[in-house]
């Protein structure tokens, strides 16, 4: 893998000669040094609490066994796995240029970005998508639910999800590989991503940026109206239900849906017309970048009962265990 990363970032020197643009420059997200200070203090805050829920989450769910064995907590723990990789890919060096004042990015650390943040984006997605097939199977064919969704299963859907992140971000990549840049390099935004990145190509893209929307665009758009699909299924089965054992299962689904909806809506802006480049662009790559790696842990821990339940008895166990005095003989 490590091999297959460093020959796509040695790509410009092998497909495109062409290609002398050694570093692109950032425009930021402000130009005024004390909103930069501001925004770096407010963004190393959110990556903190980032990694403390996420990690949190993760071994609350390889700690306790019954959350475990459950599929739909097992892929909670492995989003928390991709938010927390996925934050790290954009944020510690936003925070870092806002410090720096350096808003310039190498080409292969361009490419790296790009490459990282679409494997993991593409991967989350996909994941997402298949929790919501495992709250169909769960709500929808109780009966056979432990049989269709086993262990081993469960690993192998997960498998064909990071499998499909990294065909999605290969791809990606290579469309970028093979533009040459040699004039403008000023990427309007704050970190690499393929919408800017191809718009300082010194050819004609309209092909790229077709193929760019069949990519990324398309993923998003499937996946989220599969998404859609499974909910609205869910919610007519469950219609009529809601005072009995429905009632929770609506409230696990309105919380994937809460995290659908702060991912998918921002990405569909962002890579289902890359051909127009607004200010809602940046504000979308803030989102779904910084706030919804945030987000996810806050709200699958508070929205969640069994999530409470077993890091209240973690934090008991592990954290503050009672000790009893021994008697005295």
């Amino acid at each position: 893998m490590l091999k297959l990363v460093l020959f796509l970032l040695q790509g410009p020197v092998t497909f495109m000669n062409a290609s002398r643009v050694a570093e692109f420059t950032f425009v930021g997200l402000s130009r005024s040094r004390p909103i930069q200070i501001l925004l770096s203090v407010l963004i190393m805050l959110c990556y903190a609490a980032t990694l403390l829920g996420n990690v949190l989450i993760i071994l609350t769910v390889y700690i306790d066994p019954h959350l475990l064995k459950s599929p739909m907590y097992f892929f909670l723990a492995n989003l928390s796995i991709i938010d927390t990789a996925l934050g790290s890919v954009v944020i510690p060096k936003v925070a870092v240029d806002l410090i720096n004042c350096d808003r310039t990015i190498s080409y292969a650390g361009c490419m790296s970005q790009i490459f990282f943040l679409h494997f993991l984006g593409g991967s989350e997605m996909l994941l997402l998508t298949l929790m919501a097939y495992d709250r169909y199977a769960a709500i929808c064919h109780p009966l056979t639910y432990t049989t269709t969704m086993n262990h081993p299963r469960c690993i192998r859907l997960l498998c064909f999800c990071w499998a499909g992140g990294l065909l999605h971000s290969s791809s990606q990549v290579f469309l970028v590989l093979r533009l040459p840049f040699c004039g403008p390099n000023e990427v309007d935004n704050f970190f690499c991503d393929v919408p800017q990145i191809v718009k300082l190509a010194c050819v004609d893209i309209r092909v790229t940026e077709i193929l760019i929307v069949a990519n990324s665009g398309l993923l998003s758009l499937v996946c989220f109206v599969i998404l859609l699909i499974s909910y609205a299924i869910i919610l007519s089965t469950l219609q009529g239900h809601f005072k009995e054992s429905g009632g929770k299962a609506l409230y696990t689904c309105s919380s994937h849906l809460t995290v659908v909806s702060l991912i998918f809506v921002p990405c569909l802006f962002v890579y289902l017309v890359p051909l127009f480049s607004t200010s809602v662009d940046k504000l979308a790559s803030i989102f779904y970048t910084i706030i919804t790696p945030l987000l996810n842990p806050i709200i699958y821990t508070l929205r969640n009962r069994d999530m409470r339940e077993a890091m209240s008895q973690i934090k008991k166990k592990y954290i503050f265990p009672i000790v009893v005095p021994q008697k005295k003989i």
